[in-house]
């Protein structure tokens, strides 16, 4: 999953962020509406988390832009000091998907962006399976002919990916935007080795094809 942090305090953006990243999320952090905005435009997010004041551009008005944008599917979760009813009602009225008011429960913060997550997306079992493989996303586990297998988040992400595609191909380009940040050099071959990782800990017969031009499948 892609999330994006737009959140004015440095502190509680990477606090967010880091969260997050170690539940196997990919996290971007804008620290004003403008980069926010432009990030939004740039990557293919499942969900935003936006705080209503910040700086440069108000976080209404950039829930409205990120709605009225057709080339944007992030679901939006308003994260705000704000928390009344008309607070609540106003964030919802502009197109925010979920509400959550500061100070929250880190594990409620969690729980509502992967809610929001599955929303961006067509719909999937909790749990998928191919070819012997098992993925649960809510455990963030893996086995292979009910045997567990032990990886890492990236190595997670990309499974997940995989088979989410039931069969079909999934380019190096997708993966690398849902399983990364875009810190990431997409020329730096990590993708690569992260595969050949994954395919060494799942084991033979090998399940992970190379499908040239096109990416991996399994």
């Amino acid at each position: 999953m892609r999330v994006l942090v737009v959140e004015d305090e440095p502190s509680l953006a990477e606090t967010v962020a880091e969260g997050l990243r170690g539940e196997g999320m990919a996290v971007d952090i804008a620290l004003d509406g403008d980069s926010g905005l432009e990030m939004a435009s740039v990557h293919g997010y499942d969900v935003i988390v936006l705080d209503r004041d910040l700086p440069l551009v108000h976080g209404d008005e950039v829930c409205r832009r990120v709605v009225a944008d057709a080339g944007v599917d992030a679901r939006v979760l308003m994260l705000t000091a704000a928390g009344g009813l008309d607070d609540r009602v106003d964030g919802l009225v502009l197109g925010a998907d979920d509400y959550l008011a500061k100070p929250f429960a880190y594990r409620e913060l969690v729980a509502r962006v992967r809610a929001l997550g599955r929303r961006a997306r067509p719909a999937a079992p909790p749990v998928l399976r191919r070819r012997g493989l098992e993925v649960d996303t809510h455990r963030r586990t893996a086995a292979r002919d009910g045997r567990p297998v032990a990886l890492s988040p990236k190595e997670l992400g990309i499974l997940e990916e995989l088979l989410r595609a039931d069969g079909a191909p999934v380019s190096a380009t997708r993966l690398i935007e849902k399983v990364w940040d875009a810190n990431l050099d997409p020329f730096s071959g990590v993708l690569k080795v992260a595969v050949h990782g994954l395919r060494r800990k799942l084991g033979a017969p090998p399940v992970i094809e190379t499908v040239a031009g096109h990416g991996y499948r399994i």
